[in-house]
C-alpha cells in the first residue's frame, strides 16, 4: 500500500534530543570534553560578567556555538543562528532545549565580543588543547611553523597617495583610475577603507596587493595547529610571528624543533631560536647566499623528518583558503580577522 505524503499536524511533540543524536557521533565525545574545559573555566566566566543586570547568553553555550561554526564552515554567525534554529544536531551541542528560541545575530556577535575582548576564548582554547583526550594526540618536542597572504577586503582603488596627489577632482567615490605609470609604496599611499592592509607580494614575479599575513604552529605528530596569529603584511613578519606563538606555547623549558621553509633562513632569526632553546629545522637557502643553518643541525636524521612533516602545514591553509573562507574574509583590520578566524 502506498504511504500517504499528507502531513497532519501535532497536538503535542516529545522530542528527547539525547535519543535523535547517534551514541557513535563523533560530536558526542568532542562535547564531552568540551563540557570539561568550560567547567573548569567557570571562575573565568563568572570575572567577565557583571553581578547584576540582565542576563546575557551563557558563555558556554557561545563558545560550543564558535566551535560548530568552524567545525562545519558556516559562513557567518547570521546563518549559525538559522541553522540552530532547525538543526537538531546542532541545538543538542550547544545546549538549547527544542523549544528554546535562537539568539537574534546581532546579540549573539556583541555577547562574543564580549568573550574575546575578556580573553576568555584563548583561555577557553588552550585548556583544550591541554585537555588529557588531546594531549596524546600532540607532540610536544617537534613543530612545524609557516606563514600566508591573505588578501585584504579592500579594493586598490582605496590605496590613494596620504597627502591626496593623486585624486583627480570630480573623481567621485568610485572614479576612473589608470594606475600605468604610477610608483606606489606603503610609505607614501593607504588604503582609505582599510588603512591597516599593506601592499604585498609573496614573491618575485607575483602580483602586489593589498594584504595581511596569517600564521600558524603545527605539531609534527598529527599536524594538528596549536597556536595561530594574523599581522600586517611585512617582510619580517613571519619570523617575528613565528618566534611570538613560541614564546607563548613553549615558553623554552625543554629543548624542541622548529621545522620551516627557506624565508625563515635568516641568521637573527637562528640566532633567537637557539635562544629560546629551540633547534631551527630550517630548510638550507644556499640561492648566492651562505645559510644560517649548519651542518651541526643538518647532519642530524631529524633534520630530514622535519622538512618532510612541515609541508603538512600547507593543508589547513589550503582548506582554510578553499572552504573556510581564508582567502579573502570580509572583515577590515588585523583585530577583526584576527579574532574572527576559526
Amino acid at each position: 500500500m502506498r504511504g500517504s505524503d499528507l502531513r497532519s499536524g501535532e497536538l503535542f511533540s516529545y522530542v528527547d534530543l539525547e535519543k535523535r543524536v547517534p551514541a557513535k557521533h563523533p560530536l558526542r565525545l568532542v562535547r564531552g570534553v568540551v563540557n570539561d574545559v568550560l567547567a573548569a573555566l567557570d571562575g573565568d566566566f563568572s570575572r567577565a560578567y557583571a553581578d547584576s543586570g540582565r542576563p546575557s547568553i551563557a558563555p558556554e553555550r557561545l563558545l560550543r556555538a564558535l566551535l560548530l561554526q568552524a567545525f562545519y564552515t558556516i559562513r557567518s554567525e547570521r546563518q549559525l543562528i538559522e541553522q540552530l534554529d532547525y538543526n537538531l544536531l546542532y541545538r543538542w551541542f550547544v545546549g538549547l532545549g527544542v523549544d528554546e528560541p535562537v539568539w537574534v545575530p546581532t546579540v549573539f556577535t556583541k555577547n562574543r565580543d564580549r568573550l574575546l575582548e575578556a580573553d576568555v576564548a584563548r583561555k577557553f582554547l588552550a585548556e583544550l588543547m591541554d585537555h588529557k583526550a588531546l594531549r596524546g594526540l600532540l607532540s610536544d618536542e617537534h613543530f612545524s611553523v609557516d606563514g600566508t597572504q591573505i588578501a585584504a577586503w579592500a579594493s586598490m582603488k582605496s590605496f590613494k597617495a596620504k597627502d591626496g596627489s593623486d585624486d583627480p577632482p570630480g573623481s567621485g567615490r568610485n572614479g576612473e583610475r589608470d594606475f600605468h605609470g604610477e610608483k606606489r609604496s606603503n610609505a607614501a599611499h593607504v588604503s582609505t577603507t582599510d588603512p591597516e592592509a599593506q601592499l604585498y607580494r609573496k614573491g618575485r614575479g607575483k602580483e602586489a596587493k593589498l594584504s595581511f599575513m596569517g600564521h600558524t604552529l603545527m605539531e609534527n605528530r598529527n599536524g594538528l595547529i596549536v597556536a595561530a596569529t594574523m599581522t600586517k603584511a611585512t617582510g619580517t613578519a613571519e619570523r617575528k610571528a613565528a618566534e611570538e606563538m613560541i614564546v607563548r606555547h613553549s615558553p623554552g623549558a625543554s629543548r624542541i624543533t622548529l621545522g620551516a621553509d627557506k624565508g625563515y633562513d635568516a641568521a637573527s632569526f637562528v640566532a633567537d631560536m637557539r635562544a629560546l632553546n629551540v633547534t631551527p629545522h630550517i630548510a638550507q637557502n644556499i640561492s648566492g647566499r651562505r645559510s644560517a643553518v649548519d651542518a651541526r643541525t643538518t647532519r642530524h636524521p631529524g633534520y630530514a623528518v622535519s622538512q618532510q612533516k612541515r609541508k603538512r602545514i600547507e593543508e589547513p591553509f589550503g582548506w582554510g583558503k578553499t572552504i573556510g573562507g581564508l582567502a579573502r574574509p570580509m572583515l577590515r583590520g588585523v583585530k577583526s580577522s584576527a579574532s574572527s578566524s576559526p
